[in-house]
């Protein structure tokens, strides 16, 4: 797929004043500092659609793309770790369950995971509630230049075996470099091969 338009359209903490269309949708989420605002940057060539930050949890609210006028990329508030109260993190957990229970259009998800670290607890508790919900996605690997090839190969072969004691398989997955751009395409070709299949409801 070839990105040829990336425009932003909404920002809001409320599902229901999302888009009032039913292109397909295709969500981003995280632990705060993941790389998500590098990755949708360099996934749409734009080096500012998201804004990135140094400071973690800088994305607050549910914002949407619109991609080649015929699907939405969603950009969703990281999970933990961000510098907010307590009160702030719950208020942004209730809108990102929100936005999957009810967005029927979000077609699939990507959980972004920090390929230099072991299998993180908040990860995984992430991941089982996305299963037991019945929500499609899947897992993409970020900062895979920061690694030499054959840590990042254990690291991921780590988060295999890890999930395997709960999954009965391991959830499709893509190995990203914002840097280099490494995995772009795979993700981007997994996205056209998801939107040749969709017909909108009328």
């Amino acid at each position: 797929m070839k990105i040829k338009s990336a425009e932003f359209v909404i920002s809001n903490s409320d599902v229901s004043k999302c888009p009032e269309t039913k292109l397909p949708e295709y969500a981003f989420i995280g632990r705060s500092n993941v790389g998500k605002s590098s990755l949708i940057n360099s996934l749409t060539n734009r080096k500012d659609l998201a804004k990135t930050s140094g400071r973690p949890g800088k994305t607050q609210l549910i914002n949407h793309f619109l991609i080649n006028q015929s699907w939405y990329l969603v950009d969703l508030p990281g999970y933990g770790y961000a510098r907010v109260s307590k009160k702030e993190k719950k208020t942004f957990q209730k809108f990102i369950t929100n936005y999957f229970e009810k967005r029927e259009q979000m077609l699939c998800a990507f959980v972004l995971i920090d390929s230099r670290h072991k299998p993180q607890p908040i990860d995984m508790e992430f991941m089982t509630w996305m299963g037991e919900h019945q929500i499609p996605f899947c897992i993409i690997f970020t900062k895979a230049d920061k690694l030499k090839p054959k840590a990042l190969e254990r690291h991921i072969e780590e988060y295999k075996a890890e999930m395997l004691e709960t999954w009965v398989e391991m959830p499709q997955y893509f190995v990203t470099s914002s840097a280099s751009g490494f995995g772009k395409e795979e993700v981007l070709d997994f996205i056209q091969s998801i939107n040749d299949g969709f017909l909108p409801q009328q």
